[in-house]
């Protein structure tokens, strides 16, 4: 591995003009793509095997004037406090809605007795032929325009459903996180050169995998929050990806070797890091796929795409670029800031001797720390975004609280239940009816509505609780629990659906495909760990670690976006349940990321060891070379996470702040504490591997030590010493 890269990363260094060409036209190519080709993204989200989904697909076939499957929108009218509603206005704002583009049905709320005893909140109801992710812009603000004659006569007119909400846009938020980036690079290198050239080659790989998601949208069916993690995982990892190279590079020049020369050894070297580490972060997002849900699958697999990106354009085009560079990567310095130090103990060597000295209460403090953390996970609710999760002062929340005042909370959230009827449709819906609306929580149950054929019917069936309560999860499991009985009264078939229960099932899937995700990922990467390290016990005590990092970022999140602590600080500004595919993705991520810094710092410490350094002393030194690098990255990482909590959307806040906690507390607490604490625990013992093992496992030679030990790529001389990585 290390010689084939060595001769790769020499290849680009002397081809630098051909490498970095390819890299631009390849570039330009998937931006004129993107602009020419890019397909319309989708909102919609489908959960295949569940009963809420087999039961959309059923009425598109049997039912399809019920247009289950479109866009809709509710819109509360709502007269001033103590006032009742101006049916004039209400018509008014009524017939906008109908000449409203690609609106195909409004219920007028007078008609369908949708106005609160009060007279005070009317409900109109309002349904679209298509999806909500089909309709554009034009569309969302002629729907929206329907409440100017409302509120010209002093009525409230607020929105809600799916028919208003917008796809997934980036914003200046990205930018914070690059600009964060960019200041930890400066003072690390002391040098704009040098932290110039990650913040380069990072953009371009996030640009052609952004440009790339976008060209495969204009084929197949994306969700539109795809980009979403494939724009965070791209810029942290690509940006770490080139940091550890050039480090690596300008240490080599320092030795006295040649631009050529140090290049093809620091891709030879750090670089075979980073293609291990860059597999870990693919093998658990790739393996997303297996949960079941596309939405997770496409994001994964489009994330994984990036990183691959961001590992190819580290060990070829970032050699070429520094061709160009040269030496001038250890000029520029910045007055005030100094690399690391080359005379007496660094920090990171003065932090390993303290641990070591202390390794039994740092490592038991740390493990505590991280329990106490973990605390608030154990009430974690999971669900999907509703109005009521929306900001305070948007139109969906406003519609929510309007109607939830009116008509209940339920009414946010209204069940569909089909009916497949027997061979007396009449007796089996009645039974059916008589049945659910005896149920606990259940507020009504609105008429049947049937097909043309009269063999399938709708029920509306109207909570008494909000959509994300766990008594409406029990109200649908409950009508679910009925359908065998009613099966054999009347030979009906009855199933649940609509966005409360998409929601619920949804939650049940991720549940169900938590552990043996978790399995995969897990078993898949402590393989390529034993290859890595060549031993069993650095890949447990690796993994171990990082379910330590996830339970605390659960407990974390939790207490933000669950419990509201510390909301105003970091700009949350409604709470509730915890997104479903949250933990699933979070567990994905986290765990690639945390296998990324076990395999830049423990290598350095393998190195030590194998080459005759007693084991703590190993420890030492290699937590000496690794720490300052492993601690800008993650800097880096967690800052270009952080910079999502800015965004106005939930489920990006929370996976951005859920990631940058996640990558802080792994990094200074798993890795740079407890990592160095039980290495110096276990002494020896942590390398070892079982003599049979050691035979069949294949030498990746992640040190580069065939390039130290004789065999250097294109005839050169050996290096005096294996350096860091």
């Amino acid at each position: 591995m290390a010689i084939f890269l060595s001769r790769l990363g020499r290849f680009s260094f002397q081809r630098k003009r051909s490498v970095t060409g390819l890299w631009v036209v390849l570039l330009l190519a998937l931006g004129i793509g993107a602009l020419t080709l890019s397909g319309q993204m989708t909102n919609s989200v489908t959960i295949p095997g569940t009963e809420s989904q087999r039961a959309i697909e059923q009425l598109e076939s049997r039912f399809p004037e019920a247009n289950v499957g479109g866009a809709t929108a509710r819109v509360a009218i709502a007269a001033p406090e103590g006032q009742t509603l101006d049916r004039a206005a209400v018509d008014e704002v009524v017939s906008q809605l109908r000449s409203a583009p690609q609106v195909t049905n409004v219920l007028d709320p007078f008609q369908a007795q949708t106005v609160s005893p009060d007279g005070r909140v009317a409900l109109a109801q309002v349904s679209y032929s298509t999806q909500a992710f089909e309709l554009s812009e034009a569309d969302r603000e002629g729907l929206l325009a329907a409440a100017e004659p409302g509120r010209d006569a002093g009525l409230e007119v607020e929105f809600g459903g799916d028919a208003i909400q917008g796809g997934f846009e980036t914003n200046a938020s990205e930018g914070v996180g690059v600009a964060i980036a960019a200041v930890v690079l400066i003072i690390t290198f002391g040098s704009l050169i040098a932290a110039g050239l990650p913040l380069l080659t990072a953009l371009i790989g996030v640009g052609v995998g952004m440009a790339g998601i976008m060209v495969t949208a204009s084929f197949f069916e994306l969700n539109a929050n795809t980009p979403v993690l494939a724009l965070m995982i791209g810029l942290a990892v690509g940006i770490d990806y080139a940091l550890f190279i050039v480090s690596r590079y300008r240490h080599e020049l320092e030795t006295g070797k040649t631009p050529e020369d140090a290049a093809a050894h620091a891709v030879g070297t750090a670089g075979s890091a980073v293609v291990f580490a860059g597999l870990t972060v693919i093998i658990a997002l790739a393996g997303l796929t297996v949960v079941g849900v596309p939405l997770l699958g496409e994001m994964g697999l489009a994330a994984s795409a990036t990183v691959a990106i961001a590992v190819l354009i580290a060990i070829s085009l970032l050699p070429a670029v520094l061709g160009f560079a040269g030496n001038k990567v250890l000029g520029g310095r910045i007055p005030g800031l100094r690399g690391p130090s080359k005379s007496g103990p660094t920090a990171g060597e003065r932090w390993a001797r303290f641990i070591s000295r202390h390794r039994v209460l740092v490592l038991t403090g740390s493990v505590v720390a991280l329990l106490v953390v973990a605390i608030p996970a154990m009430s974690m609710r999971l669900g999907l975004p509703t109005d009521n999760t929306a900001a305070p002062d948007s139109t969906q929340r406003k519609a929510y609280d309007l109607i939830s005042s009116g008509f209940g909370p339920g009414t946010n959230g209204p069940l569909t239940v089909v009916i497949e009827a027997g061979d007396n449709p009449e007796q089996s819906v009645q039974a059916a009816m008589q049945r659910i609306g005896g149920l606990d929580d259940v507020a009504a149950v609105m008429p049947p509505q049937f097909n043309a054929e009269g063999d399938t019917a709708l029920l509306n069936v109207v909570p008494q609780s909000g959509p994300d309560t766990q008594a409406t999860e029990d109200l649908v499991n409950d009508i679910r629990a009925e359908a065998g009985q009613l099966r054999e009264q009347t030979g009906a078939d009855i199933a649940v659906t609509g966005q409360t229960a998409m929601n619920i099932d949804v939650s049940k899937k991720m549940a169900d495909a938590l552990l043996p995700y978790l399995a995969l990922i897990v078993g898949l990467a402590f393989i390529l760990m034993m290859l890595v390290f060549r031993s069993l016990v650095v890949p447990l005590k690796a993994t171990l670690g990082f379910l330590g990092s996830v339970i605390a970022a659960f407990g974390a999140v939790v207490a933000v976006f669950q419990w509201g602590w510390l909301g105003d600080l970091l700009g949350v500004e409604a709470t509730g349940p915890i997104m479903s595919m949250l933990p699933i993705l979070l567990i994905g991520v986290l765990f690639g990321l945390a296998m990324d810094y076990q395999v830049f710092l423990v290598t350095r410490m393998r190195e030590e060891y194998v080459h005759g350094a007693e084991a703590n002393t190993a420890m030492i030194t290699g937590f000496r070379h690794g720490s300052r690098v492993v601690v800008a990255a993650a800097l880096i990482m967690a800052s270009v996470f952080a910079g999502f909590v800015l965004a106005e959307e939930t489920l990006i806040q929370s996976i951005g702040f859920a990631l940058a906690f996640g990558v802080a507390v792994d990094a200074f607490v798993v890795r740079m504490t407890i990592v160095p604490a039980v290495m110096s625990l276990l002494g020896k013992h942590a390398w070892w591997l079982p003599k049979w093992l050691d035979r069949i496992l294949p030498n990746v030679d992640v040190e580069g030590e065939k390039l130290s030990a004789g065999n250097p790529p294109e005839g050169h001389g050996k290096s005096r010493e294996l350096e860091p990585v």
